[in-house]
This record gives C-alpha cells, sequence and structure tokens, in this order.
C-alpha cells in the first residue's frame, strides 16, 4: 500500500478533475475524462453544463456543447442526475434502460396507450419536441407535465427515444436507433464488466476514491460490488491501494504523475461541478462545508441562492453569490465571503479578473 499526504491527495483530486492547470482540454475531451457533466436547469447564471466546461477551459463557448450533441459524440441519460456523457459510454446505460422497459416508471406512470402513441409519431415523423404533441392538459410545473411529455421522458428513459439536439433548453426527442453512430458498440455490458467501467471511470475523474464514493448515490448492492472488485482490481494490478492520513483510497496505476501542484490561478466553481458535488469528500479534504442555498427557504440561507465556490490554488478560499441580468448584460455580485476575514489583496485581484471571464460566456 502506498502512503501519501494529505495535500498530495487535495493535488491528485484537483489535477484529475482537470482543475490543476496546464494545457486546456477540448470540451468534449473534458466529458470525456470527467464521465459526465450534470444538465442544470437553474439560469441565475449560465447553466452548469457549460460553467464546468468553461472552468476547465476559458475558450469555451456555449455552443460548443450543442455541436457536440448533434455530432453524436456526447448523449443525454442519467448517471447520478441528468447528464451529457461521452457517447463511447452509451452500452453502459443499457442496464438503466432496460430497468425501465420492465416496469420502472419515470416520476409518474403513463398508460400504454400515450408511451406506444409518442413512439408512433416519432417513428413516422421523425425529430419532435414536446409541443409538437397537443393536449387538453395545461401544465404548471415539472411534475405536472401534459401526459404526453410524461410518456416522452419515460420512452427516453427506456432508450427507446434519445434527445438529439435541443432548441434553447427544450429536447428534441429521435429514436434511439437514428441517433446512435453505427460505429457505437450496443451490446449490453456484463454486470462484472458494468462495474470495472464505474470504477475506472470514477478513479481516473476523482484521483483518488475509497467505495462509497465510486458508488456515489447508487444502490447498496452496487458498492457492495464495488468493493469486491476493487480488491480483485488490486490483485490484477488495474487499481492501486492508497493510505491518506490512516484511512484506505483506491487510485488508478500512474496517479503519481498528478501529485504535483497545481497553479495559482482562481478559479469560480459550479455549485454542481463535478469537484464539489460530493459534499462529505469535500469536506474531508479541503475542509470547506458546502450546501446550495437555493433549495433553502430564504430566511435560513447563510450565504445567497447560489453561492459558487472560490478555488485558489488547492484552497477553497470562499464564495460568491452572483445574478446574471440578461437584459442589461450585467453579472451582479450579491454576496462575496471570504473563508478568513477577507479575501487579500491579490486573491481579490484574481476573483475580479475571473469574473470578467466568467462574464463573457453570458454574452
Amino acid at each position: 500500500m502506498t502512503e501519501i499526504s494529505p495535500v498530495e491527495a487535495k493535488h491528485l483530486i484537483l489535477n484529475s478533475q482537470l482543475l490543476g492547470g496546464g494545457k486546456p482540454f477540448s470540451p468534449l475531451k473534458v466529458i470525456q475524462h470527467l464521465g459526465y457533466i450534470q444538465i442544470d436547469t437553474i439560469s441565475v447564471v449560465e447553466r452548469a453544463h457549460h460553467h464546468v466546461l468553461w472552468s476547465r477551459n476559458p475558450s469555451y463557448r456555449i455552443e460548443n456543447l450543442s455541436k457536440l450533441l448533434k455530432q453524436r459524440k456526447i448523449f443525454e441519460y442519467w448517471s447520478h442526475a441528468a447528464s451529457y456523457l461521452p457517447i463511447e459510454h452509451y452500452r453502459y446505460s443499457l442496464p438503466k434502460k432496460i430497468e425501465y422497459r420492465n416496469g420502472k416508471s419515470h416520476f409518474r406512470s403513463v398508460d400504454k396507450r400515450t408511451r406506444r402513441y409518442v413512439l408512433d409519431k416519432v417513428t413516422a415523423e421523425g425529430a419532435l419536441m414536446s409541443k409538437d404533441f397537443k393536449s387538453n392538459v395545461k401544465s404548471s410545473g415539472w411534475y405536472s407535465w401534459k401526459p404526453a411529455k410524461r410518456a416522452l421522458e419515460q420512452r427516453f428513459m427506456e432508450g427507446r427515444l434519445m434527445v438529439c439536439e435541443r432548441r434553447g433548453f427544450q429536447k428534441v426527442y429521435d429514436l434511439a436507433e437514428r441517433v446512435v453512430p453505427d460505429e457505437v458498440e450496443t451490446s449490453q455490458p456484463s454486470q462484472q464488466e458494468q462495474v470495472e467501467h464505474l470504477i475506472e471511470t470514477q478513479l481516473k475523474a476523482l484521483g483518488l476514491a475509497n467505495a462509497g464514493e465510486i458508488a456515489y448515490l447508487r444502490n447498496g448492492k452496487t458498492t457492495k460490488l464495488v468493493k469486491q472488485t476493487l480488491e480483485s482490481m488490486v490483485e490484477d494490478k488495474t487499481v492501486e491501494r492508497l493510505q491518506v492520513s490512516g484511512d484506505e483510497y483506491f487510485a488508478l496505476p500512474g496517479f503519481e504523475k498528478k501529485l504535483k501542484a497545481p497553479d495559482q490561478k482562481l478559479r469560480l466553481l459550479s455549485p454542481f461541478d463535478n469537484f464539489i458535488i460530493q459534499r462529505e469528500r469535500l469536506q474531508k479534504f479541503f475542509d470547506f462545508d458546502y450546501k446550495i442555498e437555493c433549495y433553502v427557504p430564504l430566511k435560513k440561507r447563510q450565504y445567497g441562492y447560489f453561492t459558487h465556490p472560490l478555488l485558489f490554488g488547492d484552497r477553497l478560499i470562499g464564495r460568491v453569490d452572483l445574478k446574471a441580468h440578461r437584459d442589461r448584460k450585467e453579472l451582479e455580485v450579491i454576496n462575496l465571503f471570504s473563508e478568513k476575514s477577507q479575501l487579500t489583496k491579490t486573491e481579490q485581484q484574481k476573483f475580479e479578473s475571473e469574473l470578467k471571464s466568467f462574464e463573457a460566456l453570458h454574452w
């Protein structure tokens, strides 16, 4: 077992998350490396799926992502949440799709007639949006979708339909066989292949992790299989065992190359950034207690509606609550908080520079 220091662990995590500096990766390479980026419905500033890519490549522009989707380089499906994933990972989405085909329902049940109707209409007419299906039922939000919309989402979760593009933020659905490129492997993976893929993908992006972090938000059965498979992968030398402050973790061979200190750039991160999403892990390695307060009643918020963590080198030094006023092309700083008494002069200068760069992503 190899032992590394807590500081080296932080460096390994940041470099594996592509937040350590160096030559920027293309948007496609970022998604392939991280394994997924979460699709964000909140638009108080630019949505997280754009923000995450911009954080790893400041030259990223919003149209880059829609282009990748249209080119079938990525696809939409469920990771731990709704996400964009590399098209090479398509076959690993099949087990969940089979669950839905075998009777699992998405949010609300949908009658067979409606499910058949939306599939037949897309088959006959080509790619369609929810608005192309008439309904006498007025929707008042996500959980009161009209029957056709719920049926489209059910068929999407089953894998019968896929999202071939988005117009605005609205999904355009088409048959899976018309979306998945011919060269993509479509055979269903074995359980062992599925677990090994999960382990390899997570360790590539996380740098180091224990079984619970690898199986994040998945069921207990998956966690158990991950633990068993990790042991066999250690024996096969496809995974290495690490120790940090007495705790056991796992990493991919060659992790030593990612122990170097990150650059001294200040990065403004999305609340849904892949680096941020596992809160206990963030607290353990970076001593940063973070919560998205948009789901918290106004009077109980400590920092603000949608605060963004500030990463400087290998430290999380503060958070900022922002709001984009698109009508006047202005990014408002509602509140800025330092983890210490205040940001240093250097940190403040770097923050202002990063804010200008982030503002340019919006318009």
